[in-house]
């Protein structure tokens, strides 16, 4: 488990991390989320010793962590750090030999993350002849190509197609399986939401949020439900009921009650009067999306 406990740090006199703490468990995804300028690249350089941070520390398995420990790491940065005279296997199997993997375990596990991410037609070209997405794809294979034990990834998804972002999905999913964890962060929240376990959020230097992509979801929908009838006027005559939107199927209400089971209560008696005023084709718990709970901390 990686932990950052209590880290601040500072760009002259400007704070830009204010008391930063916050856990990777191993085989969990864990999304990192904000705005630009809200902090994420700065921990991530911290994690990797790139910064030493003012104040604070950074704890892998209980221990400070050290030089020896940031090599077991998979880092892919947000600016692409590929040389673009090189050919893209060539590329993936210098790193591999530059954390010390030997020369045909470094060829194979080339060829392997190729096939994985679709790239395998590309090898033998140039990296500035390939698009942003797939230099975007060579990249995610060289974070990986010495299998780390940590993976940590800035804004792996920008510049992927819709098939390029589920096939980095489907290769960060393997490596989590496996037990590595993974840190990533990405301004696409509904990526994160598909991918991630865990949630860190973080606003202007300081976390707003943490804590399971579940949990997190369920704090944040007290209350809230989804019914599909055809007729919502009766609903907006319960001075207990709000309608919140329309978007997708049927309706989104909130029912304004003291507790969880106070609204469940509450939702039942809604549900019997529907169904007593004509057909009922949806009524759910209804989870807040990831945008509105970055929305309501930031």
């Amino acid at each position: 488990m990686l932990e950052v406990q209590h880290v601040s740090h500072w760009y002259g006199e400007r704070q830009v991390l204010k008391d930063v703490s916050f856990s990777v468990s191993d085989g969990h995804l864990t999304g990192f989320v904000g705005a630009n300028g809200a902090g994420k690249t700065t921990t991530m350089r911290t994690i990797l010793g790139l910064l030493k941070p003012r104040e604070g520390r950074v704890l892998l398995d209980g221990t400070p962590i050290n030089d020896a420990d940031r090599a077991r790491f998979g880092y892919m940065p947000e600016e692409r750090g590929l040389y673009p005279k090189m050919k893209v296997r060539e590329q993936i199997v210098y790193f591999a030999r530059l954390h010390g993997v030997g020369q045909d375990a470094a060829k194979r596990r080339a060829d392997e993350l190729l096939e994985r991410l679709n790239l395998h037609e590309r090898a033998n070209d140039n990296v500035e002849s390939l698009s942003l997405g797939n230099q975007q794809r060579a990249q995610v294979c060289v974070a990986l190509v010495h299998s780390p034990e940590f993976l940590m990834l800035d804004e792996p998804f920008s510049g992927l197609d819709p098939v390029a972002v589920d096939s980095v999905l489907s290769v960060l999913q393997e490596e989590a399986a496996k037990g590595v964890p993974v840190l990533f962060s990405s301004h696409q929240l509904d990526v994160v939401e598909r991918l991630s376990d865990e949630l860190v959020i973080i606003s202007e230097g300081e976390i707003k949020a943490t804590g399971s992509r579940r949990q997190l979801q369920e704090q944040h929908s007290k209350g809230l439900y989804r019914i599909d009838v055809d007729d919502v006027a009766w609903l907006a005559a319960h001075t207990d009921v709000e309608l919140v939107d329309a978007l997708g199927e049927g309706q989104v209400i909130r029912i304004l009650a003291a507790d969880e089971q106070a609204a469940a209560d509450r939702a039942q008696e809604l549900l019997r009067e529907g169904v007593q005023r004509g057909e009922v084709r949806r009524f759910q718990r209804e989870l807040t999306r990831l945008t509105q709970i970055f929305r309501e901390v930031r």
